[in-house]
């Protein structure tokens, strides 16, 4: 993944003139909220404010602060609705400021949405870790077969790849609110890693590919051996939000990320989760 900060540093190292420009406030029904960047040089521009009118008007100033002499930085608020002709209603106050070495310093690295320990190097494992390349997370991807992983010149940058005999201890090495996804080629190996996650009892996300079938058996596993019955209740299985049909790993893939970004969202609607855990959908069995 490379971020618009990564964008910067690359452009102030190769001597390639910008602005930076930053909502400094977002009110009413706006694209996208305050401390949202852009980069804009003379040929180029990465990030987004938001897109349509406000955008091209956005490029279009700091396009003419490169053209002058003037330091800035400078400031611009623009009702959507009236000025631009956009239908959010709401209003965004821009900032626009030269890119050099003190507003790469200032500019802090953002913190990973999520913290994701996945568990299996298999298709699906695969294409989970590709579907995540863009986004800002930080992965541990664990498998005992070190051959099933791509080469690491392949890997993302936020992915860490571990490859031990005993993966079941990596739960003790997760933070406290991670996420986990368990995907491993062994049901028993699956239910030594979610004995081990739901003993915790400390993550944010914890899904188990699988059927409601396995769902049941493990279920009654877990109650056995007394592990903690909320615990249980907050683990998903099947995973994958519900209605994409299909079992090509991309898509799979596509349906969990989906389920992760939906979790780690404080806003998120969970009833189809809380549907999910009550084994009342089937999206990615095994």
């Amino acid at each position: 993944m490379t971020t618009l900060r990564d964008t910067a540093a690359a452009w102030l190292a190769a001597g390639e003139a910008a602005v930076l420009v930053q909502v400094t406030e977002a009110l009413g029904s706006a694209p996208r909220e305050a401390g949202t960047r852009m980069l804009v040089s003379a040929a180029h521009c990465a990030g987004t404010v938001g897109g349509g009118h406000l955008e091209l008007k956005a490029i279009e100033r700091a396009r003419q602060l490169l053209a002058t002499d003037e330091p800035g930085p400078q400031s611009a608020h623009y009702p959507l609705g009236p000025a631009l002709g956009q239908c959010c209603g709401g209003a965004v106050t821009l900032g626009f400021t030269r890119l050099d070495a003190h507003v790469l310093a200032a500019w802090p690295k953002p913190a990973p949405r999520l913290h994701l320990q996945l568990y299996g190097a298999g298709h699906v494992g695969r294409a989970i870790v590709q579907s995540l390349a863009p986004l800002n997370v930080s992965v541990d991807w664990i498998d005992e077969r070190d051959e099933e992983f791509p080469p690491d010149a392949d890997l993302p940058g936020h992915v860490r790849k571990v490859c031990v005999d005993t993966i079941e201890a990596e739960v003790a090495e997760a933070p406290r609110d991670a996420f986990y996804l368990v995907l491993t080629h062994r049901h028993d190996l699956d239910l030594r890693i979610s004995e081990a996650i739901l003993a915790r009892n400390d993550f944010a996300f914890f899904g188990l590919i699988g059927s409601k079938t396995k769902r049941q058996r493990f279920l009654h596993r877990f109650e056995q051996r007394g592990l903690p019955p909320a615990a249980i209740a907050r683990m998903t299985c099947p995973i994958g939000v519900p209605g994409i049909e299909g079992k090509e790993p991309e898509v799979i893939a596509a349906a969990v990320v989906a389920q992760l970004l939906q979790a780690s969202s404080p806003a998120a609607d969970q009833a189809p989760a809380i549907a999910r855990r009550a084994g009342r959908s089937s999206t990615v069995t095994a």
